[in-house]
């Protein structure tokens, strides 16, 4: 179940309550992508989630209060989708698992740019979204030492720094290619996110060029 903001915290919430916080939950994303959280207000999520002012503050305190509901969702799936990496061999069955892994981290990230960004952006201003980021960050960042420390990594490769370096990379790319909307095609990009780090970080072996055909310059 998605989390509600601070009113709806306060009680079970019935089908209906869940379906109503899902659409303001949405609105709030959509409108956060469209026009950006600063500039969203109450008006414009009620609108896109074709509610009343009345309804979103039964549900929720504030514009803030919804995107520390959309962070916690977030935290929560990222948190899930490092649970979800296994041990990542050497070989090319390794490689193809770490780039279906990169493909899921790619799909999250589309769908919360906009709340990550809000949310890096809030977090000077309210220390609770701070804590909750540092605090998943942590989580994520465990749970990928562990699986770099498993893995045959190159010499000179430790797994503490080597999972911030892998986060890194990942948000970076993406908050890039979405902020600034550069042309980059996501297969293409998945593709070389994975082989950087299979063998960068989990000691993979570089696959093999397919043979050209043998034929010579004419």
């Amino acid at each position: 179940m998605r989390p509600g903001g601070t009113p709806a915290q306060q009680r079970d919430l019935r089908a209906q309550g869940r379906r109503t916080v899902a659409r303001l939950l949405d609105a709030g994303l959509r409108s956060f992508e469209t026009i950006g959280y600063a500039a969203t207000r109450v008006d414009d999520i009620v609108r896109m989630a074709d509610t009343s002012h009345g309804t979103f503050y039964l549900y929720f305190a504030s514009k803030e209060d919804l995107l520390a509901a959309l962070a916690k969702e977030c935290a929560a799936e990222m948190e899930a989708l490092a649970d979800g990496l296994g041990p990542v061999g050497p070989g090319a069955d390794g490689r193809e698992q770490l780039r279906a892994w990169v493909q899921r981290f790619v799909d999250v990230y589309r769908r919360y740019g906009p709340v990550v960004r809000a949310w890096s952006e809030s977090q000077i201003a309210d220390p609770a979204l701070a804590r909750l980021g540092q605090r998943s960050l942590r989580r994520i960042t465990s749970k990928l030492t562990d699986r770099i420390a498993e893995a045959s990594r190159p010499p000179g490769i430790d797994p503490a720094p080597a999972a911030f370096a892998l986060i890194g990379m990942l948000e970076r790319v993406n908050y890039f290619v979405l902020s600034r909307g550069l042309p980059v095609d996501d297969a293409a990009a998945v593709d070389t996110l994975a082989a950087v780090l299979h063998t960068g970080i989990f000691g993979g072996r570089p696959a093999r060029r397919a043979p050209t055909g043998g034929r010579g310059r004419r």
